[in-house]
């Protein structure tokens, strides 16, 4: 990335906009209109906060503006935004959650999901293999059901779900154990017995948030991993380290993620 260059910004930029709400914590708008650009497009990736009540006339209202060709999906918007979208890909109409939209020809949007694919890259990077392991992921909402996805289609033995929500976690459960590619079980917040364990939840963004897994359980030999960006290492990745796990952060996993949704939002 050639970060010396300025951004072009002017009145021919295609814009981008990145939704959640919260969004001040969110780091790729720079990172993600720093890829178009490399790339050779005049193109910007814009923060907006929205709340959950206005998030479908907010779409309708962008969807007006003729220059505005792709949507980026955070906290909490993904699983709403599947019904705003008029096309999606197989994999986001499996987990009805979307993170990434572009336009159709006629203007509706279409939508994906790459949270689940981008952790799966991002374990191989870190030299994780995924078959014949059993792994525990903690969180059924947007990005853990997406990561849920990609990891029992992946090769896994055994994948654990652990959900507060414990309706949410059993219908996943049964879901991903439909497909026959690996079994699929409700799980707790004790990583004992397992070879990964990864949080999927915003527990740990704010100071005081309790472990969203049992950290007194892990091993050496456990690899750790944790979807928060904020902060750039939560206390669980911390330590995990200090026991000699291998880990993986979130701003890591989102390396991966950027990568994929902006080759999508380029693509046509």
């Amino acid at each position: 990335m050639n970060t010396n260059k300025p951004l072009t910004l002017d009145g021919a930029s295609r814009i981008h906009f990145i939704v959640g709400d919260p969004i001040a914590q969110v780091k790729s708008p720079a990172g993600v209109s720093q890829s178009f650009q490399d790339a050779g497009l005049n193109a910007l990736c814009i923060p907006a906060h929205v709340l959950p009540a206005d998030l479908a006339a907010w779409t309708a209202g962008v969807s007006l503006c003729k220059n505005v060709d792709g949507i980026i999906v955070t906290v909490p918007h993904k699983f709403a935004y599947f019904d705003l979208c008029a096309t999606t890909s197989e994999r986001g109409a499996f987990l009805k959650s979307i993170n990434t939209l572009r336009r159709n020809a006629d203007g509706s949007w279409h939508g994906d999901m790459f949270d689940g694919q981008a952790y799966v890259q991002a374990l191989t990077l870190k030299g994780v293999k995924l078959a014949g392991h059993k792994a525990l992921l903690v969180g059924a909402g947007g990005a853990g059901s997406a990561i849920a996805y990609a990891l029992a289609t992946g090769g896994l033995r055994e994948l654990a779900i652990h959900d507060q929500d414990t309706v949410r976690r059993d219908t996943l459960v049964q879901r991903l154990a439909s497909l026959g590619q690996c079994k699929v079980v409700a799980g707790s917040s004790d990583p004992t017995g397992f070879d990964i364990a990864i949080n999927a939840t915003p527990i740990g963004m704010k100071e005081g948030d309790p472990y969203p897994i049992d950290a007194s359980k892990f091993k050496p030999d456990m690899f750790v991993g944790c979807v928060i960006t904020a902060p750039t290492v939560p206390p669980m990745i911390t330590t995990a380290r200090a026991l000699g796990c291998n880990t993986l952060t979130g701003t890591e996993m989102f390396a991966q993620v950027k990568d994929l949704m902006v080759e999508f939002l380029m693509r046509k």
